[in-house]
């Protein structure tokens, strides 16, 4: 009892030793938890872009599209990006839309003068059979698998010109292509659109989640074959609303909800159910794209690998190529707070702990009369150590819960500032091209407000970690305390 008594006592009795030893620690500990709220509220804000993308790190996209070319070559300077594929590519990709070819013969649409009217769905991907999604379903670590397709609905008309005229599409690229080049006077309307498996919603390349007004499609397709849902910024450009009619090539859907796409996610214009897209683009049993969910993170690595196996020329994307992708002023700054923030945090630290120590050895230094007159009345060295270590400890435990409330107020600050971030997500290269459709990935930008949370883990840390820096502070000065001898109290004597 009495060691406590003096303990608080001698603390009590050095206020300002007290209170500048406290004050030194408590700026370290709380830079440590404004840092680490930082970070949090960066990793809250890069989930935010990236949750509709990938559940937890689990979540791949598969498909095979058509490479393009990397090096500049004659025909790049064309402005025909068929052209720019290899010779390989485009009998694929022409065997891919062969039911769809833009070419066709104006003496087969009418009498010149008369009006015509053509529908047809392109794509820039190799398809490949439903039965895969199966396979990969079965695969080890695969948890579940959902099939979609995503083409482009052409629309073109006009009016048939006289004889002579060259086939349209023919100036294009040639017979068989899969591009546009219609003569002036045309109109020529392109929408994305893609099929999505209603029986598995959360799979689909447009979620529950992402509608944010109606309602997503019916559940079962029977109901969901005459259903749709927008793309909000499409909806908004062309004034469609909830409830509205929506034409893709010539057919009628019901609007029944608007969705938001997230930021480099697959974004259509109309989302409709799968196997009404396959009907309509005569590809019964035919989807370019399979979502994958892995039943862990440690999985994803093995499902590539046995995807690559399945589905040879597959292009897997996962959750981390997803977050490589991310940039702007949101990873500039995540990348500042994981390096330049944290060697801050760790200095700051380290120099309150020297200035601690610096202090406790100072403050030995001119007690050397007292602390050698409690030698002389019987103190062994060990009792020295502790007094001068606890009363180490105490400042320690007011600098580690003074910096904790440092910490929350600033976390509070920038919570109630909000600064905004931008991220933005760089397009897929190579995949989608020309007016034949959009890449896997859509590039695009979206602004995330900043948050500061403050974990109750960390708080526990930053004071435990003060805690500790008062304790060897206070141990290195004590064991210099406990080699005085009491002769020291008398030379010390006024």
């Amino acid at each position: 009892m009495f060691y406590l008594e003096y303990l608080f006592a001698e603390v009590g009795r050095r206020p300002g030793r007290t209170a500048l030893t406290a004050l030194g620690l408590a700026v370290g500990v709380g830079l440590v938890v404004i840092v680490g709220a930082l970070s949090a509220g960066l990793d809250d804000a890069q989930d935010e872009v990236l949750e509709p993308l990938a559940g937890v790190g689990t979540d791949l996209s598969v498909s095979r599209p058509i490479a393009v070319p990397d090096d500049d070559s004659a025909a790049a300077g064309s402005g025909d990006p068929f052209e720019r594929l290899s010779g390989p590519e485009q009998r694929r990709l022409q065997r891919e839309n062969r039911e769809h070819n833009r070419e066709f013969n104006f003496a087969e649409l009418g009498e010149p003068g008369e009006r015509f009217s053509e529908d047809s769905f392109l794509s820039t991907e190799l398809s490949f059979p439903t039965s895969k999604v199966a396979k990969i379903r079965d695969l080890d670590g695969a948890e579940g698998a959902a099939a979609s397709l995503t083409l482009n609905a052409t629309h073109v008309e006009g009016v048939v010109p006289e004889g002579g005229a060259a086939p349209l599409g023919a100036g294009a690229h040639g017979p068989g292509g899969g591009g546009f080049g219609g003569a002036g006077g045309f109109e020529f309307e392109s929408l994305p659109v893609s099929g999505v498996d209603v029986r598995k919603p959360d799979l689909a390349v447009v979620t529950p989640d992402q509608v944010t007004t109606g309602r997503y499609l019916s559940e079962t397709p029977k109901r969901a074959r005459g259903e749709a849902v927008v793309d909000l910024a499409f909806a908004r450009q062309n004034d469609i609303g909830v409830g509205d009619e929506t034409e893709v090539a010539g057919e009628e859907f019901t609007v029944v909800g608007l969705a938001s796409a997230p930021l480099g996610g697959d974004a259509s214009n109309v989302y409709v159910e799968l196997g009404r897209l396959q009907e309509l683009s005569d590809r019964e049993g035919r989807v370019n794209a399979i979502q994958v969910r892995a039943d862990s993170a440690d999985a994803v690595a093995r499902l590539e690998d046995g995807i690559a196996e399945r589905l040879p020329g597959a292009d897997v994307v996962t959750a981390a190529d997803l977050a490589d992708r991310v940039g702007g002023s949101l990873d500039d700054a995540d990348d500042l707070s994981s390096k330049l923030g944290t060697a801050l945090a760790v200095v700051a630290l380290l120099a309150a702990f020297l200035i601690a120590a610096l202090l406790t050895l100072s403050s030995v230094q001119k007690r050397t009369r007292e602390l050698g007159t409690l030698k002389a009345l019987g103190w062994r060295q060990r009792l020295v150590v502790r007094q001068v270590a606890g009363e180490s400890l105490v400042q320690g435990a007011i600098g580690g819960l003074l910096g904790a409330a440092i910490g929350i107020a600033g976390a509070a600050i920038i919570d109630a500032i909000g600064p905004t971030l931008e991220a933005s997500v760089e397009g897929q290269p190579g995949a989608g091209f020309g007016p034949f459709g959009q890449g896997d990935i859509t590039a695009g930008s979206t602004d995330v407000v900043l948050g500061a949370p403050v974990d109750v883990g960390l708080l526990l840390v930053a004071v435990g970690l003060a805690i500790v820096g008062g304790l060897l502070a206070g141990v290195a000065g004590g064991l210099r305390a406990a080699r005085l001898r009491p002769a020291e109290a008398l030379r010390s004597a006024e």
